[in-house]
């Protein structure tokens, strides 16, 4: 018999986590913050060293005390990728449990720089798994990783095989057949489990309501082009902010800053975080055109020298895509540290807005400002990296699993994934199962 318990994840987007239990054993899936809630807790958009009762109390982290009666089975803590949201817990809620967390390099590498960072001790082992390589837990459960494309690299499905079948997690993910760093999702793979049979998805539901296919990375490096090299930048400021976790729009960013022959440099401590994190283990090496500097009084001084030798001869990469108020951007549009903005410098949003009350709030209160200075905003020039409706539907013919669990966001955005899913032939409830935090079905 299989349970799946329902952690985190399931009445919103974000704390992602689940725990399958599998006869005597079990493992959890992700260790995610709720964003929102952790930066209304913490005024930070970074990892800090803080109480984790509070956090849990404040539903900034998985509220873990539903399966208590689980913690001493947990043979695993398995996370598929490096944003926050499904590992931003680690730090504080790893130590409850006596078992290894299997990540990709990439994602273990963040990992160990945000424990570095703020001098947080774990207990548990870290294991790197590959992509498309499987992992022997015990001698009834085995980890395999299923390479697909995200908007950070090395994402990964988590399939664990047993003896009572297949059950495959897969937050978050889309099919980009034209990724513009990494390898394109392991299609191969995802038919032969289809094959092989599948008891239980739990699947990415954020984007659902699309009807439409998620368009390719290469689609948002267009966009960048015509931006940057597209409109008049002369005498200007040009400053862009995106994800800091998202390595192939960074590297987009850079070959155009290199194209239009200015000085590229990196404000923030995320975009540090992140980007060293990828060149530890070779897979980009932004530091060869690119200056990187990390922290308040360093980013202070560094913007003294920008505006004495001249804004034109350079391409600024900052933190603060969210309008998080303790972040770069926000900062220079406060006029808190040493950068003046002018009519017409240019600010290039290459994300967009998180929605949710805090995130529209922090994004409306920076744009108000950046108005009222005179500069020139461009938004949304990004494509997400969450399976639309069609991306779900190749998908489910694919796995075609008996069991469907929507996961990773609201009601709303569940629902969506159910009623494709009975387009498909699923009956709701016998096939489909849609579950809030805390709860928990059988198979």
């Amino acid at each position: 018999m299989m349970q799946i318990y329902a952690v985190g994840g399931y009445n919103e987007v974000g704390k992602n986590c689940t725990a399958l239990k599998v006869g005597d054993e079990a493992v959890l899936f992700d260790l995610g913050i709720h964003l929102d809630s952790y930066i209304k807790y913490t005024e930070d958009e970074d990892i800090i060293n803080v109480n984790t009762y509070e956090l849990m109390k404040v539903g900034a982290v998985p509220n873990i005390s539903v399966i208590d009666k689980l913690k001493d089975k947990v043979k695993a803590i398995i996370v598929t990728h490096a944003h926050l949201d499904h590992c931003g817990a680690i730090p504080y809620l790893a130590n409850q449990f006596k078992a290894p967390i299997i990540c990709t390099p990439y994602t273990a590498e963040v990992i160990k720089t945000i424990l570095r960072d703020e001098n947080i001790k774990i207990k548990n082992r870290i294991i790197v798994l590959n992509a498309n390589s499987s992992h022997k837990l015990s001698n009834g459960l085995k980890i395999e990783f299923i390479n697909v494309t995200h908007s950070t690299p090395q994402t990964v499905m988590a399939v664990v095989h047993s003896k009572f079948g297949k059950v495959l997690y897969a937050n978050d993910f889309k099919f980009d057949r034209f990724p513009t760093l990494g390898q394109k999702p392991n299609f191969n793979r995802l038919k032969e489990l289809g094959k092989e049979g599948v008891q239980a998805v739990v699947v990415d539901s954020t984007y659902a309501p699309d009807a439409s296919k998620t368009p390719s990375e290469s689609i948002a490096k267009h966009m960048l082009r015509d931006v940057m090299l597209g409109v008049d930048n002369k005498g200007k400021a040009v400053i862009v902010t995106t994800f800091a976790s998202h390595l192939a729009r960074l590297k987009s960013i850079v070959e155009f800053g290199k194209k239009l022959n200015r000085k590229i440099i990196f404000l923030g401590r995320s975009l540090a975080k992140y980007v060293h994190a990828g060149e530890n283990i070779g897979l980009v090496n932004f530091s060869k055109d690119v200056e990187i500097v990390k922290y308040g009084s360093k980013i202070k001084r560094k913007l003294r020298m920008v505006e004495g030798k001249g804004r034109e001869k350079f391409l600024l990469v900052v933190t603060g895509h969210q309008g998080e108020p303790k972040s770069t951007l926000s900062k220079m549009a406060g006029g808190e540290i040493n950068f003046k903005f002018r009519k017409e410098d240019n600010v290039i949003f290459s994300c967009k807005v998180i929605p949710t009350p805090v995130n529209k709030a922090n994004r409306e209160e920076l744009e108000k400002r950046l108005k009222e200075l005179g500069v020139s905003i461009f938004k949304n020039i990004h494509v997400s990296g969450h399976c639309a409706r069609e991306d779900l539907r190749e998908f489910i013919n694919l796995v075609k699993p008996k069991h469907i669990i929507p996961a990773h966001g609201g009601i709303e955005m569940r629902k969506a994934l159910q009623e494709l899913a009975v387009e498909m032939g699923y009956k709701p409830k016998k096939d489909i199962h849609l579950l809030k935090d805390g709860e928990k079905i059988e198979l």
